[in-house]
């Protein structure tokens, strides 16, 4: 597996299950050109891009969290290599589920301080309508959810957010608290993923 040293922002690899603790951050794909890329990490490219923004917020929330490492979709994986990419689409779930933290960055959601929580405005944003985020949302037994300028919104296990959550998804909520689907059919599974989207089709799977 390979982790990005939050205080490097360089890539350490780890094989079997000697991991170190680890945040991983959860958010939309939006305009790819800005995302960073495996290569970007490798020969320190392209550090004017939002996608290095978003790194460096995500790395610089899991330090203050005592976490020196994070696991990032976009640049994490290599997918000029055909074989890891395979390979990593295989393994994301459990990479999820073995995190310390998923933050997920809500890029069109802002924090009002004056009202609080907008909870129509929470439950219509993208991150909702995603493919690869909900096992985003349901593997990490903490994620944290964060609006477009990374101030803290909640915890998916708070009592309003997770009431939402489950409106808005139809996920159970002890599935939310738990991320157990050993009792969820695959029909109920099924229909978690059918509003959501994928830029390739094929991805949907």
């Amino acid at each position: 597996m390979r982790l990005l040293n939050a205080k490097t922002l360089q890539f350490e690899t780890f094989y079997g299950n000697k991991q170190p603790p680890y945040a991983v951050l959860s958010h939309r794909w939006e305009k790819r050109e800005e995302e960073l890329r495996c290569q970007d990490i490798l020969h320190g490219t392209r550090k004017n891009t939002a996608g290095y923004s978003k790194i460096k917020a995500c790395c610089e929330l899991a330090l203050k969290e005592s976490l020196e490492y994070v696991w990032v979709d976009t640049c994490c994986i290599d997918k000029t290599n055909s074989v890891e990419f395979q390979e990593a689409i295989n393994s994301m779930f459990k990479w999820y589920k073995n995190s310390e933290v998923c933050y997920a960055y809500l890029s069109d959601y802002t924090v009002n301080k004056n009202q609080g929580l907008d909870e129509e405005l929470f439950k219509e944003s993208l991150w909702f309508s995603r493919g690869w985020t909900l096992q985003e949302l349901i593997a990490p037994a903490k994620v944290v959810f964060f609006c477009r300028d990374w101030k803290l919104i909640g915890e998916k296990t708070d009592e309003t957010i997770c009431n939402l959550i489950s409106s808005t998804t139809g996920i159970n909520r002890k599935v939310l608290a738990s991320g157990d689907l050993e009792k969820c059919s695959v029909a109920e599974r099924m229909s978690w993923a059918s509003k959501r989207s994928t830029t390739q089709h094929e991805d949907i799977a």
